[in-house]
């Protein structure tokens, strides 16, 4: 069988612009399969897949999580934190409009607005991870020293 050949997503397009060296990971994807499907695809630790996810405060203005794939994001604390009244997930297609990509294949690589990017700050200690490329059934493995040299995330303990 053929390898299959890289998505050419604006996620990939930023990562070669930025000389991020990065490793493709092709699976078959699930709807509303989320981080557990792609870590068992892939044979990883859940803990290493990277969730993007795209959020608004009270104003609609949106900001970008980063979360581990085994945890879940306390809106409240984020809110907290960020000094926001409240934080809650933007609608697919809000999300969509915000980033240009299709939930499912959302990365923080690439989007189509500039938005704030929040990260857990566990996810800067891991050796590698694994975050969306942009696109359904694709992750790209990097350090996630390039996530955060290219991406400039700001720190946050908000998983639950």
């Amino acid at each position: 069988m053929a390898k299959e050949k890289t998505p050419i997503t604006p996620a990939v397009r930023q990562l070669r612009s930025e000389k991020v060296a990065f490793t493709d990971h092709l699976y078959a994807y699930e709807e509303k399969g989320g981080t557990a499907t792609s870590a068992r695809e892939l044979g990883v630790d859940e803990h290493s897949v990277i969730k993007t996810l795209i959020m608004e405060d009270e104003r609609k203005n949106p900001l970008v999580v980063l979360m581990h794939g085994d945890r879940q994001v306390s809106t409240k604390e984020l809110a907290r934190l960020i000094g926001t009244k409240q934080v809650s997930p933007c609608s697919p297609d809000t999300a969509q409009k915000h980033t240009g990509y299709l939930v499912g294949g959302t990365s923080p690589f690439g989007t189509r607005r500039a938005m704030p990017v929040y990260m857990e700050e566990g996810i800067a200690a891991l050796a590698k991870i694994y975050i969306n490329g942009g696109k359904r059934g694709y992750l790209v493995s990097l350090d996630p020293a390039e996530l955060v040299r290219v991406l400039k995330p700001v720190p946050v303990k908000v998983g639950i």
